[in-house]
């Protein structure tokens, strides 16, 4: 008898139908970052903050309505962070008065910010017990979102921004 003819068609149909769709899903899913999750804020209102700065000042989500925001969260501890901090500078510089850009501490400690972040030009803000973090959705860092002049939430970019992100982003908000 050949190896032909001790093929069993029903198990071979089955085995097809089976393996057949797994393999697509499994191709399918190399393209996809696990990591990569829509954020459900974006396109409502920016949840509300009143946070203390590294120094002393009150801000809060309403004291900056009236022009978009650039609110990142970051951490001394996250090297990308460290990357994207010089872009920050420079939007902030280049922005000047057309938008604001806002730095929230992510599980850090206020002292070790206060070196790193001194000479920014913008504000960084302490997160006790991290409930902006929380409020934002935000699960690593960097993570940086853009809300428009009236609060409400355009873009969430994870991982660092630069310059050029930036400006897309703040030109494409209505």
């Amino acid at each position: 008898m050949s190896a032909r003819s001790r093929i069993s068609w029903p198990v071979l149909l089955v085995g097809l139908v089976v393996v057949v769709p797994l393999l697509y899903l499994f191709v399918r899913g190399l393209g996809f970052d696990p990591k990569d999750v829509a954020s459900p804020l974006v396109g409502k209102p920016a949840p509300v903050f009143a946070l203390e700065a590294l120094d002393g000042s009150r801000v809060s989500l309403a004291t900056l309505r009236g022009r978009p925001l650039i609110l990142n969260f970051s951490a001394t501890w996250c090297v990308p962070c460290r990357q994207e901090h010089g872009e920050l500078v420079m939007a902030a510089r280049q922005l000047g008065a057309s938008a604001s850009v806002v730095n929230v501490i992510y599980e850090d400690e206020p002292e070790a910010m206060r070196a790193w972040v001194q000479g920014s030009g913008f504000p960084t803000l302490i997160d006790p017990g991290g409930q902006t973090a929380i409020a934002y959705g935000v699960y690593g860092v960097p993570e940086t979102f853009f809300i428009d002049a009236s609060g409400v939430i355009r873009e969430k970019v994870k991982g660092p921004v630069d310059l050029g992100r930036i400006r897309d982003t703040l030109e494409a908000m209505p």
